[in-house]
């Protein structure tokens, strides 16, 4: 008997035959609870504002984060990350540390309200200060030794509300280590901190600057944030927050630098958090308005990129679009 033997002898599309096959064999898998949903808290009264350059985002008043964290609550997504937007600014940022101020507010009403749900407060001054830098401007420039006091402040005044999480995102030198000082002298030893670790000057974020009212007044972030070109440098940064006492580590933006999130992921085996930003968020919405692209298949797909490189968690804007497509897909 002669055995004829058919080539390609291994065929691969034998486990791509059927969607319960493909799902059976998927290596990544993207879930509510891989997300956090960021949302703008404004001190202003009255509607919900649109962010004009991000499609389907508000800024929301004290009044109505609560509707908003609960529909993230609801799909299953475990986490908020909120940004202050405050009616008064000045040099030194004081609203950002004020025990009254709207992130404060708004974190002990989410608390009051979901007690389960993961908080988490973006620590930064741009959003406060009246020239849009991330720390005290002294002699044309950002201080960064003065900036890490005001930091701390912060960073306990959230915890001093209910916090569970603390988001460092400013890029000053040692703001790990003090802002952990702090925490731990105030007794917040449960107080996480997530570091904004590897956060490029990118030029991805014009939407949130938009949001958040956080432009610089002059020049750039250039100065602290970290130059797109480098990957040793974010080693560097990563481990100096781990050593500090960071809890988690982030690489912003996310979708250029997969290869960062990648080459950390090999590196460390904290948590590592990728967050899809607002340029990227606000690319695919306009690409999708215009026809140019099926909105879900890109957004899950870019997702599903970032966690293959190695994000254990996603910030996304389209947090709760995604948590609804998943559950339909169930």
């Amino acid at each position: 008997m002669v055995i004829v033997i058919t080539y390609p002898m291994h065929r691969y599309r034998r486990l791509r035959s059927s969607k319960f096959m493909r799902e059976m064999v998927r290596e990544t898998s993207l879930q509510p609870a891989d997300l956090i949903y960021p949302i703008f808290v404004t001190e202003e009264e009255g509607t919900k504002a649109p962010v004009q350059s991000m499609p389907g985002i508000f800024r929301l008043p004290l009044d109505q984060v609560v509707a908003e964290a609960q529909r993230a609550y609801n799909a299953g997504i475990p986490a908020v990350l909120l940004f202050g937007i405050p009616l008064s600014k000045d040099e030194k940022g004081s609203s950002a540390y004020d025990p009254q101020g709207v992130v404060q507010r708004a974190v002990s009403t989410l608390k009051e309200n979901f007690p389960e749900l993961l908080v988490i407060t973006d620590v930064c001054l741009c959003e406060y200060t009246s020239h849009g830098h991330c720390g005290v401007v002294e002699d044309g420039g950002v201080a960064n030794d003065p900036t890490l006091e005001l930091l701390a402040q912060v960073a306990v005044s959230h915890a001093r509300a209910g916090a569970d999480v603390v988001a460092p995102s400013d890029m000053m030198d040692g703001r790990v280590q003090a802002i952990r000082r702090s925490l731990d002298s105030e007794g917040f030893t449960d107080v996480s901190i997530l570091s904004y670790a590897a956060k490029y000057a990118s030029a991805f974020y014009g939407p949130f600057r938009e949001a958040a009212g956080s432009a610089p007044g002059f020049g750039d972030r250039r100065t602290y944030q970290m130059d797109p070109a480098n990957i040793r440098e974010a080693l560097k940064e990563v481990k100096a927050d781990l050593d500090e006492g960071a809890d988690m580590v982030m690489v912003k933006p996310a979708l250029a630098y997969l290869d960062v999130i990648s080459r950390i992921r090999s590196e460390v085996e904290v948590p590592l958090v990728a967050y899809n930003v607002s340029g990227e968020y606000s690319m695919v919405k306009k690409a999708a308005q215009e026809g140019l692209v099926d909105e879900k298949n890109t957004v899950m797909e870019i997702l599903t990129a970032i966690k293959r490189a190695g994000a254990d968690i996603i910030i996304t804007y389209h947090a709760l679009q995604v948590a609804e497509w998943l559950q339909q897909e169930k």
